[in-house]
């Protein structure tokens, strides 16, 4: 029975600051809650200034307030009849803040286009919140959590709708369109676009994540839909001149990594992505104007055979570094094997990225640059596991055939990436690179119609 008034309580062991048959505050809410309120915080900070002088300066403040506080009733909500219009509310805002100006063709269809991926999610999850319902009488969240059957088919449908509705908030492909047409948004709309509302699909499953997993086919399944969009997020990514799209292709790849951690039954890792990429990603838009340079200086400079020797040296130290941290086994035979493989992964790149050209001189900053960035990321995963540990959402699963292909295609892709000017030459090999890139380069373009190709197009 959900307890009627707010109080102090312990569930399992497990201290919740709020518990009604409205609110819900736990662990996962207070970070959530963290999240929301300083990335809001600052963004609402910064629009004061940015939009400054806007015919529509009033009215785009008071949908910004609305929508972050929007975010909060999301992330708070116990009742089905609370969660469900919040996250119909906040995705009506973001659009409308998209639009901003009616009489922009293009940023009015981009508003438009995103609404029809958000409806979507809503009528998948307002489905899938009857469905649970129906099936056990309760209208709050933590009751159905309790109460359903795994077992029953119409569980499944209900976990697999609100996967569909996680998908399309989170631009997991294939409903990615969306998120990559909306670079005609005011920045501080892309901001907490990217580096909030996006988030919510991680947070949906998250939240559910007692009903996943037992279900480790679905688990796969939501793994192998993480892993694809993470995949070719990454390479659309390379393939971008725009700093806006690379953003947003950015974006794309990292919701993969998040969705991927969830179907590896590895949710505490999962919020960890969750609030590491919306900080770094607000981040981003908010200097997005300072960012060209760097990003076209990077992707241009060259590297000798010992600056990769030595960083994948780093990125095995790195990783080591991680797991120590987080508390997790270097090495596992289950799906925390791959969590660190992708630890190694990034602390090389990373290392990579800092020592472009071999010298004993940067080796030593990059050397201890690269084991603070994979301690710090093992200490928010630990701590975020030892917050929601009475929650048992740490539960890696068996390593599949599926695993080890992801795992699998993500190195090749990477190693590939990285000797992309030392593969071999010739007229076909260069003529199928050419298809290839073309083919990447066309699905990784927003919708024409969300396209400004005129500047006397926009005169607002």
């Amino acid at each position: 029975m959900a307890i009627p008034y707010a109080q102090l309580i312990f569930t399992k062991g497990m201290p919740v600051l709020l518990a009604s048959s409205v609110f819900y505050i736990d662990a996962l809410s207070g970070v959530m809650i963290a999240l929301v309120s300083f990335v809001g915080l600052v963004i609402s900070i910064f629009s004061r200034r940015y939009m400054k002088g806007d015919a529509n300066y009033y009215f785009f403040m008071a949908l910004l307030i609305g929508l972050i506080s929007c975010l909060l009733l999301m992330v708070t909500a116990n009742h089905f009849l609370l969660m469900l219009p919040a996250w119909g509310l906040s995705n009506l805002l973001l659009a409308r803040l998209m639009v901003h100006k009616k009489q922009w063709a293009a940023s009015a269809f981009a508003g438009l286009y995103a609404l029809r991926f958000f409806t979507l999610g809503f009528l998948c999850l307002a489905v899938a919140f009857w469905l649970l319902y129906w099936m056990t009488g309760s209208t709050t969240i933590q009751e159905a959590l309790h109460l359903v059957k795994t077992d029953n088919v119409l569980t499944l449908v209900a976990l697999s709708l609100m996967l569909v509705s996680a998908m399309c908030q989170s631009a997991i492909w294939p409903f990615h369109r969306w998120l990559i047409s909306s670079i005609n948004s005011p920045t501080p709309v892309s901001a907490l676009m990217h580096a909030g509302l996006v988030n919510g699909g991680g947070f949906l499953l998250i939240r559910f994540a007692p009903l996943y997993l037992p279900h480790t086919s679905l688990l796969t399944i939501i793994f192998m839909f993480g892993v694809g969009t993470a995949l070719i997020g990454a390479l659309w990514k390379l393939m971008q001149n725009d700093i806006k799209r690379m953003l947003a292709c950015s974006t794309v790849s990292q919701m993969g990594f998040m969705i991927a951690q969830c179907g590896l039954g590895l949710f505490p890792a999962a919020v960890a992505h969750l609030c590491w990429h919306g900080l770094f990603k607000a981040n981003l838009f908010l200097g997005s104007s300072g960012s060209i340079k760097p990003i076209i200086s990077d992707a241009r400079s060259s590297r000798d055979w010992r600056s990769f020797i030595v960083s994948v040296f780093f990125g095995l130290i790195g990783s080591y570094l991680f797991s120590w941290a987080s508390g997790l086994p270097w090495y596992s035979k289950n799906t925390i094997l791959f969590l660190i493989g992708i630890a190694f992964i990034a602390c090389t790149q990373f290392s990579l990225t800092i020592l472009h050209q071999f010298s004993w001189k940067n080796t030593i900053s990059t050397f201890f640059l690269t084991g603070m960035a994979g301690l710090l990321y093992g200490i928010s995963v630990r701590l975020i596991e030892a917050m929601v540990s009475p929650l048992n959402l740490m539960a890696p699963q068996r390593i599949n055939i599926f695993h080890i292909v992801g795992f699998s295609l993500l190195t090749i892709s990477w190693v590939a990436m990285l000797a992309n000017h030392h593969l071999p030459t010739g007229n076909l090999i260069e003529r199928i690179k050419a298809v290839f890139y073309v083919r990447a380069l066309n699905a990784s373009q927003p919708h024409s119609k969300s396209i400004t190709t005129n500047r006397n197009d926009y005169r607002f």
